[in-house]
This record gives structure tokens, sequence and C-alpha cells, in this order.
């Protein structure tokens, strides 16, 4: 019981990143910059949208997922943990698919299962 509990911090801490990057991928894909835009402009577009109630949401949510990727990091070896945070960059993608009407192509698709597949050989090497 206590190996499923130290996997939920490393859980946790993959949903959290997933949904920051899905809440900024969303509020921030209404906007687009010009090339005559000069990088002041970008930059303080980008510092107000922190005033952004879902932006601060993302920014929080970041934040519970690095202090649970501590207390995961109490838990294992990072050898062993870190290969998990790539389900984070598999969610995000096939929910990017979903939500935001981005490509996904069999190339993507058999890369994320070699990957998928990686990460089980990892985990059987836990003891």
């Amino acid at each position: 019981m206590q190996f499923i509990i130290n996997h939920f911090y490393i859980f946790l801490s993959i949903f959290f990143a997933v949904c920051s990057q899905l809440i900024i991928k969303w509020k921030m894909s209404a906007f687009s910059f010009t090339i005559n835009e000069g990088i002041v402009d970008k930059f303080a577009f980008a510092f107000s949208m922190l005033l952004n109630p879902y932006i601060m949401l993302s920014i929080i949510f970041t934040l519970l997922s690095g202090l649970s990727w501590m207390i995961a990091m109490t838990k294992f070896d990072i050898s062993y943990a870190y290969p998990f945070t790539i389900l984070g960059f598999i969610t995000v993608m096939i929910l990017s698919h979903f939500f935001f009407n981005e490509n996904l192509n069999i190339y993507k698709v058999i890369g994320t299962s070699v990957i998928i597949l990686g990460i089980f050989i990892v985990s059987k090497g836990y003891k």
C-alpha cells in the first residue's frame, strides 16, 4: 500500500504540471504577436497576463507540481522517478489534440508507445 501512496506523489506532480500547461495554452492561444512588435511589448503583455485569474491558477498548479515532486524525491531515486515525467508530455500531447485540435499522427503515436514501453521497463527495475 505504501508503494502506491508513494507513486501518488509522482502522478500528482504530473497532474498539476499538465493542468498548468493546458491552462496556459488555452488562455494564450487567443493572442498572437506580430513581427513588428518589439520584445519589450511582448514581455509587457506576458507580464500583464500574470493578473489573469486562470494564469494565476496555472502558476499555483506549477507550484503544487513542484511541491509534489519534492515529496516524491524523498520516496524514490531520481533515476527511477524521472522517467515517469514523460507521462506528462504524453498526456499534454493527447489532450492538446482533443482540446486544441493539434496534429496527432502515426509518428507521435508510435513514439509515445515506445516511451510507454520504456517507462514500463524502467519501473520493473525498481527494488
